[in-house]
């Protein structure tokens, strides 16, 4: 069964923190690259990072340097550490396979006030 369960967004002052988790189901997470995406009001869904199974990870230039992706690999959970939020921040975030496939959880809220 396919489970993608995102959590951890909130609200924060600019400048702040927030850290996603997402868990996955382990058919996906053991074998795949995973990815965290995010949707902001009226724009497309864009990627924001990506870890592979053996730890390589990229990101989106907007929040290189500020964000980090990585892996718990004994709870098929993949994080992402948010740091120095900005108001462009502000979007629902998720996390998927990369590439990513057509099923999608619910997302998390992010919302970071100015």
């Amino acid at each position: 069964q396919v489970q993608l369960v995102e959590s951890g967004g909130g609200l924060v002052q600019a400048g702040g923190s927030l850290r996603l988790s997402c868990a996955a189901s382990g058919s996906i997470f053991r074998v795949n690259a995973m990815g965290w995406y995010r949707q902001a009001p009226e724009k497309q869904r864009e990627l924001v990072a990506t870890i592979t199974t053996g730890g390589t990870t990229n990101y989106a230039d907007s929040v290189k340097g500020r964000f980090t992706i990585s892996r718990g690999n004994a709870k098929n959970t993949v994080y992402l550490q948010m740091n120095s939020l900005k108001p462009e921040d502000t979007a629902v975030y998720y996390c998927n396979r990369y590439p990513a496939m057509v099923y999608w959880g619910q997302g998390t809220q992010v919302t970071v006030s100015s």
